[in-house]
C-alpha cells in the first residue's frame, strides 16, 4: 500500500497553482457514501450530495461541506476568482458581524429585517451579514477622497446569513451559505453601466466554464434596490423560478417584472429555471445615505455610482448536482470534479494491489488528481460508489487485463476500452 495517503502534485493548468492538486485513497476519505438520503429531503441535489458524501445536514438551511464537497466548491471559487480578477477587481475579506448603526444609515435595519438575523448582546444590537453594501461603503469613505481613486472594484468569498422561509431545496436555498460578492464604485453613471455589462460578460464566462447553459433575465431588486436588475438563470424542469421570453425582447424576464398583458400574451414562452447569479445597479442612493463622497476635478463634492454583483458558491454546487446527474448518481463537469480520475482495483490479491499502486503513483506524479478506491469490498459496491460520486473518468485495474493496462470508462458514457496507463495519461493530459 502507498505510504502517501495524500499526495501533492505539481500544478499543470491555469488556476491550479493557487489551489494545488491532490490524490487520495478512498479508504481514508471522510466520510463514505450512504445508501439512503434522509426521508425529509425532497430535492435532487440534497439527495445525491448527501448520499455521495459531499455534504451533511445540520438543520434546515444549514449544511456542512464535507471534503469532497469542499473540493468542488474550491474549484468553482477559483474559476470565479480568475474571471473577477480579469475585470480588474481586487480580492479582500470583510467581517460577518455588523453593528446596527451601519445598517441604520441606509434604513435597511428596518426594511430588511425579515431577511436579516438580528440580535442583542451586552446592550448592543448586531446583525449577521446577509450582504455587504454598507460595509464596502464604510471602507470607501474611510480611505477614498478624490476622483483619482476611482473606479473601485473589490470582491470577497464569505458566508452569508439569510432568514430563508423556504429552506427545502437542499443547498440551493440555504439560511447560511458561501457567496462571492463583488462591489464597484464609479465617478459617473456611464462608467458604472460599462462595468456592469463587463461583469455580465464575466459571469457568462464563469457559467460556461462550469458547463452550464445560462440565460440573462430582467428581475426586480428585492430588498436591495427599487430598480430592475439582471439574473442569470439555468433552464431546468425542477427550477423554482419561472422566466419568460418573447422574440423581440433583449432578455428573458422574471415573473415579478412581467405585466398582466405580457403574462396573457400567447407569443410569450415560459420556462422553469434556477437562479445562479445576479447583478445590481444602485446609482448614488446608498452613497448619499451614507455620505460617501469624493472631490471631483473641479473641487466639487460628488457621490459615487455603486454596483453589486453576486454568485452563490454553495448554491452553485447544488445547481451542478441538480443539472448533471442520472439514475446512478452525480456526473460532475471536468472543470469542477473533486478528482479527475476514479481508480478502482478489483481483488485484494497483492499483484493487483501492486499494479494499482503503480497506476496511482504514475497518475499522481503526472499531476492527475486521483481518488483510488483501495477498499476490500465487492466490485459491485465499488462501481456503484463510483457512479454515485460522479468523477468524470473511471479506470479499473484487475486480473482480467494485462499488467500495465487499465480499463477506461467515462462517467457519462457506457462504453469502456483497455489502454496502457501511459497512453491514458498522455490522452488525459492532451
Amino acid at each position: 500500500m502507498p505510504k502517501d495517503i495524500l499526495r501533492a502534485c505539481p500544478p499543470t493548468q491555469r488556476g491550479e497553482q493557487a489551489q494545488g492538486k491532490l490524490s487520495m485513497l478512498y479508504s481514508k476519505l471522510f466520510p463514505k457514501t450512504i445508501k439512503e438520503a434522509p426521508s425529509e429531503e425532497v430535492s435532487t441535489n440534497a439527495k445525491l450530495l448527501l448520499r455521495a458524501g459531499f455534504i451533511d445536514k445540520l438543520m434546515a438551511g444549514s449544511y456542512s461541506l464535507l471534503p469532497l464537497g469542499r473540493l468542488v466548491e474550491r474549484k468553482i471559487e477559483q474559476i470565479i476568482r480568475e474571471e473577477m480578477d480579469a475585470t480588474g477587481a481586487q480580492e479582500m475579506l470583510m467581517p460577518l458581524l455588523h453593528p446596527k448603526s451601519i445598517w441604520n444609515e441606509t434604513g435597511r435595519w428596518d426594511s430588511a429585517k425579515d431577511v436579516m438575523y438580528q440580535f442583542a448582546k451586552d446592550d448592543k444590537e448586531y446583525a449577521l451579514s446577509f450582504t455587504h453594501e454598507e460595509i464596502v461603503l464604510d471602507l470607501v469613505r474611510k480611505h477614498v477622497q478624490t476622483y483619482r481613486d476611482f473606479p473601485i472594484k473589490v470582491y470577497h468569498f464569505s458566508t452569508k446569513f439569510r432568514n430563508e422561509l423556504r429552506a427545502k431545496s437542499g443547498i440551493l436555498r440555504g439560511r447560511e451559505f458561501l457567496m462571492k460578492d463583488l462591489y464597484s464604485l464609479h465617478t459617473t453613471e456611464e462608467e458604472l453601466n460599462k462595468y456592469y455589462w463587463e461583469v455580465k460578460d464575466a459571469y457568462l464566462r464563469v457559467f460556461k466554464r462550469l458547463g452550464l447553459d445560462v440565460v440573462v433575465a430582467e428581475a426586480g431588486g428585492g430588498v436591495f434596490t427599487d430598480s430592475n436588475t439582471h439574473e442569470f438563470q439555468v433552464i431546468a424542469p425542477n427550477g423554482e423560478d419561472t422566466i419568460y421570453y418573447k422574440d423581440e425582447w433583449s432578455y428573458w424576464k422574471n415573473k415579478e417584472v412581467m405585466t398582466e398583458e405580457e403574462l396573457n400574451d400567447p407569443a410569450v414562452k415560459t420556462e422553469s429555471a434556477i437562479e445562479v447569479g445576479n447583478i445590481f445597479r444602485f446609482g448614488t442612493v446608498y452613497s448619499e445615505k451614507m455620505n460617501v463622497g469624493f472631490t471631483d476635478k473641479n473641487g466639487e463634492k460628488k457621490y459615487p455610482f455603486f454596483g453589486s454583483y453576486g454568485i452563490g458558491l454553495t448554491r452553485m454546487v447544488g445547481v451542478l448536482a441538480e443539472v448533471f446527474n442520472d439514475e446512478k448518481g452525480l456526473i460532475w463537469p471536468e472543470s469542477v470534479a473533486p478528482f479527475q480520475v476514479h481508480l478502482i482495483t478489483l481483488n485484494k490479491e497483492s499483484g493487483i494491489m501492486n499494479q494499482g499502486e503503480i497506476a496511482y503513483k504514475k497518475l499522481s506524479d503526472n499531476g492527475i488528481e486521483t481518488l483510488w478506491d483501495d477498499r476490500d469490498i465487492s466490485a459491485g459496491e465499488k462501481f456503484n460508489d463510483a457512479d454515485l460520486i460522479g468523477i468524470p473518468v473511471r479506470i479499473v485495474v484487475s486480473d482480467r487485463i494485462d499488467s500495465g493496462q487499465v480499463e477506461v470508462k467515462k462517467r457519462a458514457e457506457n462504453e469502456s476500452k483497455v489502454v496502457s496507463i501511459e497512453e491514458f495519461i498522455s490522452n488525459l493530459r492532451s
